[in-house]
């Protein structure tokens, strides 16, 4: 291994470490996350969450285009950033299901406990990232859950049926589009380049909502919504419909 590392020179594998750091850097929004929560500036959070989401979005790319595995192969970044999105993808969100009136009073331990039991199945399947780059059942992805219960404002009652929803979906293996990696979603290289250019305008969109919170606007919620309605058809047809696995074979080669 050592000797591996040693082989990559040193602008290389600076780079590398940056890109951990980076990843790790997640962590360090989480507890922000956490912290504004505690000091009761939820909006605070929510921009903190999202902040987190981003860093999540790109560091897996830079990862891939510096060959990380190479470069720094003491590391594995792969349990890092496992690590990093447990915080922010399940304890950050929690937390805040705990201590806000998103949920019915009654309820709030039992939904955050079975969020955390789901995430942690979900987290530590051998195939929840699949061969072929999907998520298998629900990705956790329980931080963008409480996004949008937070701007519907919806009954705490309705809130608590939507998550356990959720919880029950992380058991089913439907594959759920994972949006940085779509080599084995489409072998058109134009419907790749469209689904990550829908991905980016969802975060602007997204984002925007939060920067107009309290007010809101239809437009940025119609096109927020609409591609959560694009990414759920997406999956669910290749789930029942996956890719010849020729074309698997020509896209991995």
């Amino acid at each position: 291994m050592n000797q591996r590392s040693n082989k990559a020179s040193l602008p290389k594998r600076s780079l590398g470490w940056l890109v951990h750091a980076l990843t790790a850097s997640g962590a360090c929004v989480g507890i922000l996350s956490l912290l504004a929560v505690y000091e009761g500036k939820l909006l605070l959070a929510l921009w903190l969450m999202t902040a987190a989401i981003m860093i999540d979005a790109v560091d897996g790319t830079f990862a891939r285009m510096v060959k990380i595995k190479d470069v720094v192969p003491e590391i594995d970044g792969a349990l890092l950033d496992n690590i990093v999105d447990y915080v922010n993808y399940t304890i950050v969100p929690c937390f805040i299901l705990l201590v806000t009136d998103i949920l019915p009073v009654h309820s709030r331990i039992f939904c955050v406990i079975a969020i955390i039991f789901a995430s942690s199945y979900q987290f530590t399947q051998h195939d929840a990232k699949t061969s072929d780059h999907f998520f298998k059942g629900f990705p956790s992805y329980w931080n963008i859950a409480v996004i949008y219960l937070f701007f519907l404002q919806m009954s705490p009652l309705a809130n608590f049926l939507i998550l356990m929803l959720l919880v029950v979906m992380s058991f089913v293996p439907i594959k759920y589009v994972y949006p940085s990696r779509l080599d084995y979603l489409t072998n058109n290289k134009y419907l790749r380049l469209s689904i990550v250019l829908l991905t980016c305008l969802w975060g602007v969109a997204t984002t925007g909502l939060l920067w107009l919170y309290p007010q809101s606007n239809n437009l940025l919620v119609g096109i927020s919504m609409g591609y959560m309605l694009v990414y759920m058809g997406i999956s669910l047809y290749r789930t029942f419909v996956p890719l010849d696995p020729e074309v698997l074979i020509n896209n991995a080669a």
